[in-house]
């Protein structure tokens, strides 16, 4: 004989799932009729109707008077309202960054815009990287690093160029990038590729590879790297760890809203 509790507890798990199904279709749609949701939860319609007039109870969602469909309502913004303390990139990168150190064995920063440098603001150490600079906090160029070159390629062109005229084209070795059109010509790479490289730009002997970490709008907010010297991490081991690192970047950004 079936338990009734059970039975009771599968149908509210049952219930809180569609629920969700629900308010992931008007976050992706805008808004949606009863017919659209129940097609997508795959449902009969009296069911999405009786989920969308509970959900509207508590104001998760609201009905378009003139349209007559739904779509996500102020209670929503209440729920949300307790998550930007979470949404901390240093907090949602921490496990990601140390499980990335360990696996590559080459230190892992995150790095934001600050002005017109890329400020590391977290940083993890594999087991090959104890001996390593502490880049953390450090203030480091955009146009010789990794992480800067990512954190400029998806600005606008004339954001970039501006940050580009204040900072000035530093050269830090004798493979610096010091001419506006050919960093530009980079940063079209990082966006085509989905990545940066620093080949002993900053620093003779230190390669670095990054990229880009996006908040819930898609926007790029912070860039993930790793660097290492180039006996442990030459250009060709840089460019093949690449894949690690957007996969790294890319589980950051989910934690952080963006399911792009």
């Amino acid at each position: 004989m079936s338990n009734p509790s059970s039975e009771a507890t599968g149908g509210g798990v049952q219930s809180v799932d569609r629920a969700i199904q629900v308010l992931e279709i008007l976050a992706r749609l805008g808004e949606a009729g009863v017919t659209e949701v129940a097609a997508d939860v795959g449902v009969h319609k009296s069911t999405a109707s009786r989920l969308l007039s509970a959900l509207e109870e508590r104001e998760m969602v609201e009905q378009s008077q003139e349209r007559g469909k739904y779509r996500l309502g102020f209670g929503v913004l209440r729920l949300a309202s307790a998550v930007p303390g979470q949404l901390d990139v240093t907090h949602q990168s921490r496990e990601v960054s140390e499980r990335l150190a360990a696996d590559l064995g080459e230190t892992v920063n995150v790095a934001v815009l600050r002005s017109h440098f890329a400020v590391n603001v977290d940083q993890a150490k594999g087991p090959a990287a104890v001996s390593t600079q502490d880049w953390l906090g450090e203030l480091t160029p955009l146009h010789a690093t990794s992480s800067g070159k990512v954190l400029m390629a998806y600005l606008p062109e004339d954001a970039r160029h501006a940050l580009l005229e204040e900072a000035g084209l530093q050269r830090f070795t004798k493979r610096t990038v010091t001419s506006v059109d050919e960093v530009d010509r980079e940063l079209e790479l990082v966006v085509a590729n989905g990545f940066a490289v620093a080949i002993e730009e900053f620093e003779e002997g230190l390669n670095a590879v990054a990229a880009p970490i996006r908040d819930h709008l898609g926007d790029v907010i912070a860039a993930i790297s790793i660097s290492g010297p180039v006996y442990r991490l030459n250009e060709a081991k840089a460019r093949e760890s690449a894949a690690a690192v957007i996969s790294a970047a890319a589980e950051i950004s989910w934690r952080m809203g963006y399911h792009g």
